[in-house]
C-alpha cells in the first residue's frame, strides 16, 4: 500500500514545484521589469523561462518513469500475493482417480458458506439423471453459480456430500473430476491463433474432420466459412474480430470437442442479442444431447425445455419441476416468468 501513496504523491508533487518555480521567475521578472529595474529584459524572462521549461521536461518524464515503476511494483505485489496464497482445495489423502463419468449428479443435505457464519446454500438436495438437462434460477446472489462451482469442486462444502456416480467427489483427485466437465462462461475465452486452432483445444488429437464436424454441430461452419481463410482464419486473444455470439459458438464446438460427461453453461446467453439467441439456443440444445447439463440462465425463455427447474432464492430450494409444473404452481417461478414476459412485451 505504501508504493501505492507514492505513486500517488510524486507525480502531482513534481508537477507542483515545476509550476511554483515557473510562477516564481515571472513574478520576479516582472516585479522587476515594472519598477524599472535594469536587471531583466522581457527578452531574457522568456528566455529564462523557457530554459526553466527545458530544465523540469527531463525530470517530469523521470516522474513519469518512476510513477510506472512503482505501478507496476505494486501490480507485482498483488501477483505475489496471488500466488503465496493458501490453497484451501486440495485432494484428500487417499485420493483416488474418478472412473469415466456417466452424468449421476446428487447434492445430499449440502451446506456452503464463503465465510463463517454466512450461509450461501442451506441444506441443498437434489438429483440430476444421467442425460438430464438441469436448469438452475433465482434472483441474483441467490446462490445459482456456487452450484455449478461446487459439482466442479472449486470450493469445499461445510456439510452434506455432493455424489457423481454415486461417489463423494471429495474422494477422488480434483484433475480426474475436472477433465470430465466441461464449462461454459458467460464470455468464452478465445486464444491467439486460426479457429482451427480454437476449437481443436477441446481435443488436441482431433482431426481436422473432427473439429468441422463439431463446429456443423453447434451451427457455428457458415460463419466460419463466411471469413477470409475459413477454419485457417487468424483471430486475436480474446476474439476481438469476432461478436459475442461467434465467440460462443466457437467455444460450443470446443467444448462439443471435448465430450464431457457434465456440461455447466453458467450464463451462456447472456452477452448476445436476442437475434444470435436463436442460434445459440440451437446450439446449446445439440451441445447437451446424451449428456447430464445445468444450465444458469435469466432468460427463462432459454430453459423451458429443462428436464427439471430448481428455483433458489437466498440459498434455499424453494421450488422445483418442469416449466408447465412450475408454471401451474403459481408460485415464485411463475412471477417471475410473466415478470420477464410483459417487459418482452
Amino acid at each position: 500500500m505504501s508504493v501505492i501513496k507514492y505513486n500517488f504523491m510524486i507525480g502531482p508533487t513534481v508537477q507542483f514545484i515545476s509550476i511554483l518555480a515557473t510562477a516564481a521567475v515571472y513574478w520576479v521578472g516582472i516585479h522587476w521589469i515594472m519598477g524599472g529595474n535594469d536587471i531583466i529584459s522581457v527578452g531574457a524572462l522568456t528566455a529564462l523561462t523557457i530554459y526553466i521549461s527545458q530544465f523540469w521536461n527531463p525530470i517530469n518524464t523521470l516522474a513519469s518513469f518512476y510513477n510506472s515503476l512503482l505501478t507496476a511494483i505494486s501490480y507485482l505485489e498483488r501477483i505475489f500475493e496471488t500466488i503465496d496464497e493458501p490453497v484451501n482445495v486440495k485432494d484428500a489423502p487417499g485420493a483416488v482417480e474418478m472412473p469415466p463419468i456417466k452424468g449421476e449428479v446428487e447434492f445430499s443435505h449440502v451446506v456452503f458458506s464463503y465465510e463463517p457464519g454466512v450461509r450461501i446454500l442451506n441444506d441443498v438436495n437434489f438429483k440430476a439423471n444421467v442425460g438430464d438437462s438441469f436448469a438452475i434460477v433465482g434472483p441474483t446472489g441467490a446462490g445459482k453459480s456456487t452450484i455449478v462451482n461446487l459439482i466442479s469442486r472449486f470450493y469445499n462444502i461445510d456439510s452434506g456430500k455432493i455424489l457423481i456416480d454415486g461417489i463423494d467427489i471429495n474422494s477422488v483427485t480434483i484433475k480426474s473430476l475436472r477433465k470430465q466437465m466441461g464449462v461454459m462462461m458467460q464470455d468464452s475465452f478465445i486464444f491467439s491463433g486460426t479457429i482451427m486452432d480454437n476449437i481443436r483445444y477441446g481435443n488436441r488429437e482431433a482431426s481436422d474432420e473432427d473439429v468441422i464436424r463439431a463446429a456443423k454441430t453447434v451451427c457455428a461452419h457458415d460463419f466460419i466459412m463466411s471469413m477470409e481463410n475459413g477454419y485457417q482464419t487468424q483471430v486475436n486473444e480474446r476474439g476481438s474480430r469476432l461478436s459475442a455470439g461467434q465467440r460462443q459458438l466457437i467455444s460450443f464446438a470446443r467444448a462439443l470437442l471435448a465430450d464431457p460427461k457434465i456440461l455447466i453453461l453458467d450464463e451462456a446467453t447472456s452477452s448476445v442479442d436476442t437475434r444470435t439467441e436463436l442460434q445459440i439456443q440451437n446450439a446449446m440444445d445439440e451441445l447437451m444431447k446424451n449428456r447430464t447439463s445445468f444450465v444458469i440462465a435469466h432468460r427463462l425463455s432459454t430453459i423451458k425445455n429443462a428436464d427439471l427447474i430448481l428455483v433458489l432464492k437466498d440459498g434455499d430450494v424453494i421450488e422445483s419441476g418442469t416449466h408447465e409444473e412450475l408454471l401451474a404452481k403459481k408460485g415464485f417461478y411463475a412471477d417471475l416468468y410473466n415478470s420477464q414476459f410483459d417487459q418482452a412485451s
